[in-house]
């Protein structure tokens, strides 16, 4: 097989991932006008929920999945062997617990209030089983991925702003979500014979994946308690008006993240490639760079939306969010700890097989977030439920830079993190001056736009490492212009 450009996959990887909350926030000043807090935290309460039920029904397959298929994806008849066993494990398990939700929904007293929203949600369950997603990236079909995914959240778009009307409609708005994140995955299933043969090559072994598979669930589900635990906290001890506003600080901050860890995603196949085939140096490289870019890009996204909270979410969500702005303000620095524990735990520690210690961090972390949801949520609310987030993602990336001890100081090298926090917060003073000229979307279209010219450009000063391959892109592209900063 013939590898793919990185920066083609980063870029479509970029555009898929940023596509799953682009439609929200899209949608989100609609909605969430129509809907209003209560609306809204019942939609996100249930997916939050679901959320937990995917974990054991996708068994560990999205992750486990791209990994083991990257290593023979020269192989058409092995590739097939390995991809259909994994199918008929995730499908097991997948109408396995699909069958168990069914029956919580009719007796649990909480979800009993709502049985439609969550029996239109909970087809997701099905629909993420049959889509192979994994197959698709452990191949690098990064654009064709991208292509797809746009497509039908473009028609989720269409459909939202002609049927949800009312604040009941929160249902309509429930099923739209699900049919823009999975809809896809029928197509998926359908095109999946240009890659794989239909059709066993021996005798499925589907016992020989299920041991390795586990740890990826029990990885999934330590994260997803610590990702999702604060909103289904939140509705159970507090009110779906809290849920609302919690959710509306995490939107925001999931688009951010997303743009962060996409690159995870591309290099996660070809990591485990090159380390299939003992290129070990190549391996430490590319990790490398990839930390040096999360520190550039997340440090000045994290800065510039602790300051522009208040207009970020009054602009997406109106004025009756105020109670939002905090907890985004508190969650802002997990952009960061997420974007390096993706580095450390996912391209680096499971690549190499160490996805047992990735499990130990998360585990951490779930725990750790559950104890201060308990202790701060019935206080403070969506603020607490921001702080036990951050503590969270600050203990897991702690755990993973421990384990890989010596590793750590290749990964690390040469960070220029001073340079980076020193731009930062340098076009940071010009524009906050901004907020007493302009308001609403020309303050925050001008300012993020003048804050990132103004961060490029002190970087270049400095001659930062990234600074200076970006502008080696930009003479590229454009050739004619001089890029030099004197």
């Amino acid at each position: 097989m013939k590898n793919k450009s990185i920066t083609v996959n980063y870029i479509m990887n970029i555009v898929l991932t940023m596509s799953s909350f682009v439609f929200p926030l899209i949608t989100f000043p609609y909605a969430t006008r129509i809907l209003q807090p209560a609306g809204m935290g019942k939609v996100s309460f249930a997916a939050s929920l679901i959320s937990y039920f995917s974990i054991f029904a996708q068994f560990g397959i999205p992750i486990y999945g791209i990994r083991e298929c990257a290593k023979i994806r020269d192989d058409r008849n092995e590739l097939s062997q390995t991809a259909l066993e994994l199918f008929i494990i995730n499908l097991i398990s997948s109408i396995s617990v699909s069958a168990l939700f069914i029956i919580s929904i009719f007796i649990v007293p909480r979800l009993q209030q709502e049985k439609p929203l969550y029996m239109i949600m909970g087809i997701s369950l099905l629909l993420n089983a049959i889509g192979l997603e994994w197959l698709y990236k452990a191949l690098e079909e990064y654009t064709y991925i991208a292509i797809r995914s746009i497509v039908f959240k473009l028609i989720a778009c269409v459909l939202l702003f002609s049927v949800v009307a009312t604040e009941s409609d929160y249902v309509i708005y429930g099923f739209l979500t699900i049919f823009a994140a999975s809809a896809s995955n029928i197509w998926n299933a359908v095109n999946v014979r240009k890659y794989i043969h239909l059709k066993f090559q021996r005798k499925p072994q589907l016992v020989r994946h299920c041991k390795s598979a586990l740890v990826f669930a029990a990885m999934s589900f330590s994260t997803t308690v610590y990702i999702n635990l604060d909103i289904v906290m939140l509705g159970f001890i507090k009110s779906d008006s809290e849920v609302g506003y919690y959710d509306a600080a995490v939107k925001i901050k999931k688009v951010l993240v997303s743009a962060i860890t996409a690159l995870g995603g591309v290099l996660l196949p070809r990591a485990a490639f090159l380390l299939k085939n003992d290129k070990t140096d190549s391996f430490f490289r590319m990790n490398s760079k990839a930390v040096k870019y999360v520190i550039t890009a997340s440090v000045p996204l994290m800065v510039y939306f602790t300051m522009f909270a208040r207009e970020c979410i009054f602009l997406l969500c109106g004025s009756s969010y105020e109670r939002a702005v905090f907890p985004m303000q508190i969650i802002m620095p997990t952009v960061l700890f997420i974007g390096m524990s993706n580095v450390t735990g996912i391209q680096t520690l499971v690549a190499s097989g160490k996805e047992k210690t990735v499990l130990l961090s998360e585990i951490g972390g779930a725990v750790i977030d559950l104890i201060l949801n308990a202790l701060l949520i019935p206080k403070h609310g969506a603020a607490g439920a921001a702080v036990g987030t951050t503590v969270a993602e600050i203990l897991v990336l702690t755990i993973q830079c421990f384990a890989l001890k010596d590793a750590v100081g290749v990964l690390f090298v040469n960070m220029e993190l001073k340079k980076v926090l020193t731009a930062a917060v340098l076009a940071l003073l010009p524009i906050w001056l901004m907020k007493f000229i302009l308001s609403g979307f020309v303050l925050l279209g001008c300012s993020f736009a003048l804050y990132f010219i103004l961060y490029i450009a002190i970087l270049m000063v400095e001659e930062d490492e990234m600074a200076i391959l970006l502008r080696k892109e930009l003479k590229r592209i454009c050739p004619r212009i001089n890029w030099r900063i004197k």
